[in-house]
């Protein structure tokens, strides 16, 4: 089985880059074994159909426009995952559906798709998350963590 953990986002567009973070935390904090894949997808959207190929289950972490309080946590799968990116919250969301359109009529969409997803407070000029985004941090990375356990994913602390 191949996991890809995708973390999405603009880190120099504030709680935009709060995918990247997670991603970019979860490296630094453990190591995986070869079947899990970290990778920073940034903005790159359909740039990032080959990573696709061969991967049995999907986790997108992301800032999500879900019309909800900021730093509010976000659980979506499968079936649920396309209409999460049907708000432009940012360019790579576009990218995203598309990415995954495209996936699925190559035949590479993964049969598990997870995306776990903050809601934004500001998406302007600016390295730092905000400070609602911040604290919402250690509630997804404690989420995926618990995801990859689930699916039987053996790690340990770096």
């Amino acid at each position: 089985m191949s996991i890809l953990v995708l973390g999405l986002g603009n880190t120099i567009m504030s709680d935009d880059g709060f995918g990247v973070k997670v991603v970019t935390t979860l490296s630094s904090r453990y190591r995986f074994p070869d079947k899990v894949k970290l990778l920073d997808g940034a903005t790159l959207g359909l740039d990032l159909l080959p990573h696709l190929e061969g991967v049995d289950r999907l986790l997108i972490v992301d800032a999500l426009e879900m019309q909800a309080e900021p730093g509010q946590v976000f659980r979506l799968e499968d079936e649920e995952v396309p209409r999460a990116f049907a708000h432009k919250l940012s360019v790579h969301q576009m990218g995203i559906q598309d990415l995954l359109a495209v996936a699925e009529l190559q035949g590479h969409l993964p049969g598990k798709l997870v995306v776990w997803g903050v809601q934004p407070q500001n998406i302007q000029m600016g390295t730092e998350l905000s400070e609602p985004v911040a604290a919402a941090l250690s509630e997804v990375l404690a989420g995926v963590i618990g995801e990859l356990q689930r699916w039987n994913i053996q790690f340990e602390a770096a």
